[in-house]
C-alpha cells in the first residue's frame, strides 16, 4: 500500500520510507530507532546534562547562534526535504528556514536572564535571592506541518535554559528531522545535549509513554493534536511530570460591517490557504457582518480562484496537496456535510489524489461538522451574524482557543470584542497566522496550556529556587 492510498509511511526492518504526497514516489529512506536505543539516548542525555547545565546561558547561547548558521547555510537542502515530505510550497519551506534561524538568535537575548538570579528584599541580615535552575532531560515532541520550525521551537528554550533535550520529530518527515540532527552536530553541540529521535509510526505512542514515564525525563514540551495532547498529559499527570502542550486550533476572523473588506479579504485567503491550511493557526471560520458578507465573499472568491494549485517545488506554486490522500478524502467529507445540510458551495471542492482544491464555502451553521471540527486543509467556512455579541457567542463556540482575529476601523470596538475571545492569542486588523519569537505562544481550551516564546518559555523550562543566606551565623 502507497501512501497515495493512506499510508504516509512504512517501515521495512529499520527504515522508514516515506513518500512525496504530490506524486506517490518514495522520497525518503530513514533510520528509525526502536524503543531500547531511545531510551538509551534518555540516560545518555541525563549524563550529558551536569557538564552541559554548569555552562553560564551565555556559554550556551553560542551553540544555539552556531546551529542558526548551520541552518541557514543549508537552507536549500531543508527546503527540498520539506517540499518533497510535507508537499508545502516553496515559500512555506523558506519561512520554516528563516523563522527557525530567528527562534535561535531571538532566544539568545534572554541568556542574561537566566545568569542573573533575582535579589529579594534584605531582612534582619538575611540575604535572599531567586534562581532560575535547569530541570534535566526534555522531551520535545514537533509535528511535520511545519518539521523544522517547530523542530527548533522544542528545543531552542530548553537548551538555553541548560536542560539536554531528546526532540521526537514526525515519522512523515523523516529526512527532514534527520536533516536537523546532522545541524545540531555540525553546530558543535557536546555528545548527548541533543539528539533528534525518529520512529516508526507503528511504535511512537509506546515509545513516547516510554519516555515520558523515564526517571530521568523531567519535562515535556508536545505540539500536536489534542487528541494526542489528552494522552500527553495524563501520562505526564500520572507521573508528576508539567508538560507544555501546543495543541488544535479553529482560528476566527471576525469581520465587522466597517471593516476594510480588502485587508480583510486578503488577510482571510491567507489564513485560510497557506500551506494547505495545515497550520494551527489558519483561519477557519469566517464570522462576517450578515450586512457585508457578500461584499466580502465575491471579494474572496476573486482571490481564491487566483490561487495556483500544484506542484508545491514550482515556485508560482500557491497550494501544494495535504498530506496523503486519506486527510484529502476527510476534507472531502466534511464539505459534502455541509453542502447537504444547506451549506453553500461558493467555490473549489474538488478532489484529485492528495490535492484538494482550496474551497470557500457559505452558510456555515452549528449542526455542520465544519462549525465544530478542526479543518486543518484548504478550506474557509463563512458564519453570518447579525451583532457583535452574536460574533462572539460564535468564536467561543468551539473547543479550541489558539488564535483569532478581529477587521474593524473601530479599533477601540475591535480591542474590546478582542478582550472577549476566548483565545491565547488575538490580532486586530491582522491575519490568525502570525508569530513572534518574543511573543507567549499558546492557547486555552482545547488548544492547550503553556507558552512558547520570549520570557514566557523560561518558565516552562526552569526550576524557580529561593536560596537565601544570613550574614553571620
Amino acid at each position: 500500500m502507497t501512501a497515495r492510498e493512506n499510508q504516509p509511511q512504512a517501515l521495512e526492518g529499520h527504515l522508514i520510507y516515506r513518500e512525496n504526497p504530490a506524486t506517490g514516489k518514495v522520497v525518503s529512506r530513514e533510520l528509525a530507532y526502536d524503543l531500547e536505543t531511545c531510551l538509551q539516548h534518555a540516560v545518555r542525555a541525563a549524563a550529558a546534562f551536569p557538564r552541559w547545565s554548569s555552562l553560564t546561558a551565555a556559554e550556551r547561547s553560542t551553540y544555539l547562534l552556531a546551529l542558526a548558521d548551520v541552518i541557514e547555510r543549508r537552507a536549500e537542502t531543508f527546503c527540498t526535504a520539506m517540499i518533497e515530505e510535507v508537499g508545502t510550497p516553496m515559500a512555506w519551506a523558506a519561512h520554516n528556514v528563516s523563522f527557525a534561524a530567528s527562534l535561535l538568535r531571538e532566544a539568545t537575548t534572554y541568556a542574561d536572564q537566566l545568569d542573573q538570579p533575582e535579589m529579594m528584599q534584605h531582612e534582619n541580615g538575611l540575604q535572599s535571592r531567586v534562581e532560575r535552575a535547569p530541570c534535566g532531560v526534555c522531551l520535545g515532541i514537533a509535528p511535520w506541518n511545519a518539521p523544522l520550525l517547530l523542530g527548533v521551537r522544542a528545543l531552542a528554550a530548553p537548551l538555553l535554559c541548560g536542560n539536554t533535550v531528546l526532540l521526537k520529530g514526525n515519522e512523515v518527515a523523516p529526512r527532514t528531522f534527520r536533516l536537523l540532527g546532522e545541524a545540531i552536530s555540525e553546530a558543535g553541540f557536546p555528545d548527548d545535549v541533543a539528539k533528534v529521535l525518529i520512529c516508526p509510526a507503528a511504535g511512537s505512542e509506546e515509545i513516547v509513554d516510554a519516555l515520558i514515564e523515564s526517571p530521568v525525563v523531567r519535562r515535556v514540551n508536545f505540539t500536536g493534536s489534542t487528541r494526542v495532547g489528552r494522552r500527553v498529559a495524563q501520562i505526564c499527570a500520572k507521573h508528576l511530570k508539567r508538560p507544555l502542550l501546543e495543541l488544535g486550533g479553529q482560528a476566527p476572523m471576525l469581520v465587522l460591517e466597517d471593516a476594510d473588506l480588502d485587508l480583510a479579504a486578503a488577510a482571510a485567503v491567507r489564513g485560510a490557504f497557506r500551506n494547505q491550511g495545515q497550520i494551527c493557526m489558519s483561519t477557519e471560520r469566517l464570522i462576517v457582518a450578515d450586512s457585508v458578507a457578500d461584499a466580502l465573499i465575491e471579494q474572496l472568491e476573486t482571490r481564491r480562484s487566483a490561487l495556483i494549485l500544484g506542484d508545491p517545488s514550482d515556485p508560482t506554486t500557491d497550494v501544494g496537496p495535504v498530506i496523503n490522500i486519506a486527510a484529502a478524502e476527510r476534507l472531502s467529507g466534511l464539505v459534502s456535510d455541509a453542502i447537504g445540510k444547506g451549506a453553500r458551495l461558493i467555490g473549489g471542492g474538488a478532489m484529485r489524489d492528495a490535492f484538494f482544491e482550496p474551497t470557500l464555502i457559505d452558510g456555515v451553521e452549528p449542526d455542520m461538522r465544519l462549525y465544530h471540527e478542526e479543518i486543518f486543509g484548504p478550506i474557509l467556512g463563512v458564519t453570518r451574524i447579525a451583532s457583535d455579541v452574536e460574533a462572539i457567542t460564535v468564536a467561543n463556540d468551539s473547543a479550541y482557543g489558539l488564535a483569532a482575529s478581529v477587521y474593524s476601523r473601530d479599533l477601540d470596538r475591535a480591542d474590546a470584542m478582542a478582550r472577549q475571545i476566548q483565545s491565547g492569542i488575538c490580532h486586530i486588523n491582522r491575519p490568525t497566522i502570525d508569530d513572534n519569537p518574543h511573543a507567549p505562544f499558546g492557547g486555552v481550551k482545547g488548544s492547550g496550556y503553556g507558552r512558547f516564546g520570549g520570557r514566557w518559555a523560561l518558565d516552562e523550562f526552569t526550576e524557580l529556587r529561593w536560596i537565601t543566606r544570613a550574614d553571620s551565623p
